[in-house]
């Protein structure tokens, strides 16, 4: 049997002979021991004067170092004490006999004084250390409501001479962060708080607050009340890179922005309040735009959708990296893109908001059940139910443009804010400017409550008074620095904040560490929004995402066309260029045209031999109606040239890349649907399982 088994089969208790002791084992200790030596002696015969001297020497060692820890003198007199009485009695007893029962009551007795007097002198001792310790404390409370009493005169005095405005101060408190302090005002004689607001730069200017610093005033706890923030440390200027915890978020409990100038977090609360974000170019937009894709990918009731029709360039990080299969999460298993849907162009924008409209009306139907099981009129959003956030690069320009086909989205896109509040679909909208043309749409001053301007040292068309109406004392040059600005909720009035720097490969990390968080839409929702949604990653809706040639002369591929691939008729010879001014005949015939590129491949007739580098051949296929896309044909003229040998989803991916741009995980749904429908035959399993075309399958085995 082991050591281990025996220990934990022992039973009795577990002494510490490391503790020290306390009023009973010590006199315990003490009796037990002077019985012991002057049993030993009177034995022996050792002099009884022995013991008093060792008594003597240890009465004078403990007070010695009673003295070093700086024991009271109680302390000090009564460990003499029991020194030299258990000394003088080993000396009697060793003289007289330590086991009559003179000596053995009387070291009975000395034993219950040293147990009760231990105990005394040790609560003594306690108290004597809580009374210097809570002694400091007062000092240094003292020393701080110095401090504070001197804030509040010099405040009293600099408000009174600058605002003409008498004030009480009731608190000062002093930041946890270092950076600052707060202080609760009460302004005599019916002042409100912005009558000192809008003295703010004259404040901070006579305190000689440093650059980036402010003193702003905002409403206290009641209307006459008053909040005094006195920033005394920069922190605008510092870079701060996304937190690192990227651990799950809910749109219920708010998402984190950026931070305030006294180091709090500033979180956005969207259920119900959509979002504005302006930013001169270089103010750092683009980054804080990325900053809030990476809190919404964090948050598990909700899915983003993205429109950017400048490329797509704000979604594409969250994106291209999961398709192209770059990424792999620790089971190996593939990774989900970081948004939900990604429209960078006018077609797939009209197909999103499309489906958003949909989506967002028959949830107002299909879930009536539950919102009465729940007494509300808001749509219990969850991971079952997620809400769905469309973020807008630009959006707030789409909304004032003037192009027709501009106004077309603009009008999906007030319908959108204006109708599905309930319903879990909200939108973040961004600006090059907090201009009367951004601003002056009253739905969006009055559903964005949440709205973002980043200044960075800009004030051509930085409006923030009507930005952030009501709130004086704002000034553009109190954040001259990329990413820094003012930041407004309905729960934080606008003030200076500054977003996190967010790194491109913290980008990637987010994808990786979020792609099992992101929830599913719900059935009902996905039932509504239809094939576009079901199909929004497919080859041909995503090739403009690797599309790097030139582009055609209407800026856009047309829908279901892959771009670049030469697989359809070019029939451009045969446009005439009229500008916008098109009449309806010619727009008829253009998407009749752009059909027949759309169905009517290039491959070379089945007699004539193909050129040597013309890729693949796929005029066998001419025949097999119902693979409606070149890319899927391609794929299975792929599967059918490998043989009875077979190939993986890898393989075909691989091949496809180049001319369709396909992904592994498309290639996968189409062998999937192929396996069901009798096409391929599914060969092995795991990490070995290869699919091989039905005119190369093995034949099933007879039972005869």
């Amino acid at each position: 049997m082991s050591s281990a088994a025996t220990t934990k089969n022992e039973s009795g208790p577990v002494l510490d002979w490391t503790a020290g002791h306390g009023p009973v084992t010590g006199a315990l200790s003490a009796t037990t021991g002077a019985l012991a030596v002057a049993t030993t002696g009177a034995a022996t015969g050792m002099p009884p004067a022995w013991a008093l001297a060792v008594g003597a020497a240890g009465a004078l060692g403990h007070t010695v170092a009673g003295l070093k820890v700086r024991n009271a003198g109680r302390t000090l007199a009564f460990k003499a004490a029991s020194w030299l009485v258990g000394a003088g009695w080993t000396t009697w007893a060793m003289a007289s006999g330590p086991l009559s029962w003179a000596a053995l009551g009387s070291l009975a007795t000395i034993g219950v004084g040293i147990g009760a007097g231990a105990r005394s002198v040790a609560l003594y001792e306690e108290a004597r250390e809580d009374e210097a310790i809570a002694a400091e404390q007062r000092q240094i409370a003292l020393e701080l409501t110095a401090e504070r009493r001197a804030i509040a005169a010099e405040w009293v005095e600099r408000i009174q001479r600058i605002c003409h405005v008498t004030v009480k101060v009731l608190a000062v408190e002093m930041w946890e962060t270092g950076n600052g302090y707060s202080l609760d005002l009460e302004p005599q004689g019916g002042i409100t708080y912005d009558r000192i607001a809008q003295h703010a730069a004259a404040l901070s200017a006579d305190a000689k607050l440093p650059h980036g610093c402010t003193a702003s005033a905002s409403p206290g706890i009641h209307q006459g009340r008053t909040i005094m923030d006195v920033t005394t440390r920069n922190v605008l200027a510092e870079t701060r890179t996304y937190p690192d915890d990227y651990g799950p978020l809910s749109i219920l409990t708010g998402i984190p922005w950026g931070f305030r100038t006294n180091g709090d977090e500033v979180v956005a609360y969207l259920r119900e309040q959509c979002a504005l974000v302006v930013g001169p170019t270089g103010s750092g937009k683009t980054n804080m735009l990325h900053g809030v894709l990476g809190g919404f990918a964090r948050a598990e009731d909700m899915l983003t959708w993205v429109i950017d029709l400048n490329a797509g360039s704000a979604g594409l990080p969250w994106v291209l990296p999961a398709l192209n299969g770059e990424l792999t999460g620790e089971d190996g298993k593939p990774v989900r893109p970081g948004i939900d849907w990604l429209a960078g162009t006018h077609e797939e924008a009209m197909l999103m908001l499309d489906a958003a409209l949909a989506i967002g009306l028959h949830r107002k139907r299909a879930y009536q059940d539950l919102l009465a099981k729940h007494d509300t009129d808001l749509l219990p959003v969850s991971a079952k139910i997620p809400q769905i956030m469309l973020v807008i690069d630009e959006g707030a320009e789409i909304l004032v443009s003037t192009d027709r086909r501009m106004k077309e989205l603009a009008k999906k896109i007030l319908e959108v804010i204006r109708m599905l509040r309930a319903m879990g679909i909200r939108t973040v909208l961004t600006a090059l400017g907090a201009t009367g043309s951004v601003l002056g749409n009253l739905l969006i001053r009055r559903e964005a409550k949440v709205r973002v301007a980043l200044t960075g040292g800009e004030t051509e068309g930085m409006d923030l008074g009507k930005m952030f109406p009501g709130r004086r004392g704002l000034r553009v040059d109190q954040a001259p620095y990329k990413g820094a600005g003012f930041m407004g909720t309905p729960e934080s009035p606008g003030a200076l904040f500054k977003t996190w720097r967010i790194k491109p490969s913290q980008i990637r990390d987010i994808t990786v560490a979020t792609s099992e968080r992101h929830p599913r839409l719900d059935a009902v929702s996905a039932k509504a929004a239809g094939a576009d949604y079901a199909r929004r990653w497919d080859a041909e809706r995503t090739a403009w995402m690797r599309d790097l040639g030139p582009q055609t002369d209407t800026g856009s591929e047309p829908s279901g066309t892959v771009a670049g691939s030469g697989s359809g008729l070019n029939l451009s010879a045969h446009r005439t260029d009229r500008g916008d001014q098109a009449s309806p005949e010619d727009e008829l015939l253009r998407r009749f045209r752009e059909e027949i590129d759309a169905q009517f491949g290039t491959a070379p007739d089945p007699a004539t031999p193909p050129p040597p580098a013309s890729g693949l051949n796929l005029s066998a296929l001419r025949d097999n109606p119902e693979q409606d896309s070149p890319a899927q044909r391609a794929a299975l003229a792929v599967l059918l040239a490998a043989g009875p040998e077979g190939t993986g989803a890898s393989a075909i991916a691989r091949a496809l890349a180049g001319e369709y741009g396909t992904n592994r995980q498309t290639v996968v749904g189409w062998l999937k649907a192929w396996t069901e429908d009798g096409t391929a035959v599914r060969v092995g399993e795991g990490t070995k399982a290869r699919y091989v075309h039905r005119d190369h399958a093995p034949e099933p085995p007879t039972n005869d």
